[in-house]
């Protein structure tokens, strides 16, 4: 199965990529079959080749995630970008308890305040009238 990569080239930390059809299995530095066009991130241009990409989609070459939303921003394809970001893997259980407890979190606090709030501060007073403070000897 052919998919459609992003190629590495260029120094080191002056990166830019060439966007080739390879056998999606194939290591990324092996060789490709077809040269697409080239991206360079530092000024963010690029060039695809309209035409050759589209011949290589109807074959059936799968474009990455990022290649898929480099096509998308050059209007070889139409649809909506996919996020290319890892999203944390959280149980539908523990994704549901988590917001319960988000939420008892929040309203605690609320109850706490106005708890004391609602208390006046009472004195201590003895049974003659006099505070324990103002003993006079």
């Amino acid at each position: 199965m052919l998919a459609i990569k992003l190629r590495r080239i260029g120094k080191k930390h002056q990166a830019s990529f060439r966007i080739v059809v390879i056998e999606k299995r194939s290591k990324v530095d092996g060789r490709y079959t077809d040269n697409i066009g080239w991206l360079n991130p530092n000024n963010k241009e690029f060039n695809i080749k309209k035409e050759k990409a589209l011949h290589w989609l109807k074959n059936g070459a799968q474009p990455t995630d990022t290649v898929h939303n480099l096509f998308i921003k050059a209007g070889v394809i139409e649809g909506k970008k996919i996020s290319v970001h890892k999203k944390k893997k959280v149980k539908e259980g523990k994704a549901e308890a988590e917001k319960v407890n988000e939420k008892v979190k929040e309203a605690e606090p609320k109850e706490k305040k106005e708890e004391k709030r609602e208390e006046p501060a009472e004195k201590p007073k003895e049974e003659n009238g006099e505070n324990k403070s103002q003993k006079v000897e």
